[in-house]
């Protein structure tokens, strides 16, 4: 099988989506025991291509090493903002004519295709927060985003979701047949817990919020959340926010430079990869109390060193912490607050948190993820064929 893959989300500063395609990337290529497995006798195994295209953003050349060099880069030196007005609305130039070569399948690890003459073609929709709740989405996304989903997800050969939770949203909400949806939970770090340290990460320093900022995180909620608590229990460790701050993000950073909260809360922007392992370490509790999330990649890699994890009770997070995290409504501040308090002050529930997460993180790798995506691939094949 000759996969594309739209490599383009993970060449800024990975997070979200990026994190997902560079991961996705590197299992495909890894010659696993799951891709072996999907490699019939006398066949050959899968070619991995990665698309990449920008005038100002080029290739890590970190992260290309990660793929051990066998995933062949496709880079064409065009404007990302012109390509994606001329793919998204006219549908060109295929992507076999910027590459110069065909492909079985074409991979689009956003809602958005991108236009092939005869690959299948695959979308992954991380979530509908979009089309749910415009009220929490940029306006350039407002204006055209929407529409160019539900023509995109129809015009797939297969869409792949992250959680059941998405799956459901892309029915009722797009109309798209649910046999024509895969579900490919993503993965988690490779990472061992640090010896010595129990679970439970008795001595994490912060409590730790990783995400970008962003009204969907419900950053407002965690700051007066976090407030109360303080003026509560004026031992409360102090807050890391920790992500890329976007659109409106300003307010919550001065906000957090003014009492109560100044000296209580550290702002420290987006975390390299090589920097995430340390941050997640020194973290007493991760708190992530969003309104909705399509999975919550931050959850699955705290719970892998065993840290604490609070979460929303809204979107996939339920789903994907499976009974390892204390919920909250994401809606009641009061009750976030509350669950800092027990996780922070209570040793013996942070424990029990830490061994189920621990547990729980079993779960989810992206040798699996990749297994699944290949299936996708191989249905979005056989579907492509049968409306030849």
């Amino acid at each position: 099988m000759r996969i594309l893959l739209d490599y383009r989300p993970a060449l800024r500063q990975r997070s979200g989506v990026g994190e997902y395609v560079h991961q996705l990337a590197r299992a495909l290529v890894r010659p696993s025991a799951s891709s072996r497995a999907h490699t019939s006798p006398g066949s050959s195994p899968d070619a991995v291509e990665l698309f990449t295209s920008s005038w100002k953003d080029r290739p890590d050349p970190a992260a290309l090493a990660q793929l051990d060099g066998i995933a062949r880069v496709v880079d064409r030196r065009v404007p990302v903002r012109l390509l994606n007005a001329s793919w998204h609305r006219l549908q060109w130039p295929p992507v076999e004519l910027l590459a110069g070569r065909s492909y079985d399948v074409v991979h689009s690890p956003h809602p958005l295709l991108m236009p092939a003459r005869r690959a299948a073609r695959v979308v992954t929709i991380h979530d509908l927060d979009f089309l749910l709740h415009p009220e929490r989405t940029r306006d350039e996304i407002q204006r055209d985003y929407p529409a160019f989903v539900r023509r995109h997800a129809h015009a797939a050969d297969a869409v792949v979701v992250p959680s059941a939770c998405v799956r459901g949203r892309v029915v009722e909400t797009l109309g798209v047949p649910e046999e024509r949806i895969v579900v490919c939970p993503e993965g988690g770090p490779d990472w061992q817990p640090e010896p010595g340290t129990p679970p439970g990460n008795p001595g994490g320093r912060y409590v730790l919020f990783l995400g970008t900022l962003e009204p969907r995180k419900n950053v407002a909620g965690l700051l007066e959340a976090y407030a109360a608590l303080c003026t509560r229990r004026p031992d409360t460790p102090p807050l890391v926010l920790a992500g890329r701050a976007i659109g409106d993000a300003d307010r919550w950073l001065e906000l957090i430079a003014r009492p109560p909260l100044a000296g209580r809360v550290e702002y420290r922007g987006y975390v390299p990869d090589a920097d995430r392992r340390a941050l997640y370490l020194g973290a007493r509790a991760l708190v992530l109390p969003s309104f909705e999330e399509g999975f919550g990649l931050p959850v699955v890699e705290a719970m892998t060193l065993g840290v604490p994890v609070i979460a929303s009770n809204r979107g996939a997070l339920p789903e994907v912490s499976g009974g390892a995290a204390l919920l909250v409504d994401p809606d009641d501040r009061g009750t976030i607050s509350y669950a800092l308090e027990q996780v922070l002050f209570d040793a013996e529930l942070a424990r029990r948190l830490g061994e189920r997460g621990l547990h729980r993180s079993h779960a989810f790798s992206w040798d699996r993820t990749a297994a699944l995506t290949r299936e996708a691939y191989e249905a979005a094949i056989e579907r492509k064929k049968g409306r030849a």
